[in-house]
């Protein structure tokens, strides 16, 4: 397949059919303005030919870093298949009708957390955020819950996306695309 994005497709429907758990998460990989790196696992939530979408509160760290050095990496590994792919590129912000959309697919008690969170914050006690999310449930009893105005999504648009396959006495095989205009091209990298 010459096509990263089905190759893509290909491999994720693979690991939806064989990893136990969370076929879709991924490590996101950051930078703040003076070059720090973090990094942490996020779930996939939407893909295709425009990029790779994650939805977080747009006030903590993650978002801190985006703001500051809108690049980022991500790492899909499957463990049972013995694969992983790697993608690089710029990063946006998902539009507020795609935010929305999402956040009212998500479970009551996970739009009400979402409320209730200062993400990436200090945070005395989980007695203090089990508070705050009892303030939520008091607050929007009855009602459908809005999107907070501080959380939505992020899409990374690949510039590079890496494919690695496991393969006997560490002979890995590494297939690394590279965007080119509107298309790619196809080259091999040494395991």
């Amino acid at each position: 397949m010459d096509d990263p994005l089905a190759l893509f497709d290909a491999w994720f429907a693979e690991a939806k059919a064989s990893e136990p758990n969370d076929p879709n998460a991924m490590a996101l990989a950051t930078a703040d303005a003076r070059g720090q790196p973090s990094a942490r696992m996020v779930l996939l939530k939407g893909h295709g030919p425009d990029g790779f979408v994650f939805y977080t509160n747009r006030e903590g760290r993650k978002a801190a870093d985006l703001a500051a050095n809108p690049q980022a990496a991500l790492l899909f590994h499957w463990k049972s298949l013995r694969r992983q792919v790697r993608l690089e590129g710029p990063v946006s912000l998902a539009s507020d009708a795609e935010s929305d959309a999402y956040f009212a697919s998500r479970s009551r008690d996970s739009q009400l957390g979402a409320w209730a969170s200062d993400q990436s914050r200090p945070l005395e006690s989980r007695a203090t955020f089990e508070a705050r999310f009892g303030e939520m449930q008091a607050r929007f009893e009855g009602q459908d819950l809005p999107r907070p105005p501080f959380w939505g999504g992020y899409r990374v648009a690949p510039a590079v996306i890496e494919f690695w396959q496991d393969r006997a006495h560490r002979l890995h095989e590494r297939r690394v695309f590279t965007r080119a205009g509107d298309g790619w091209t196809e080259g091999m990298l040494y395991p």
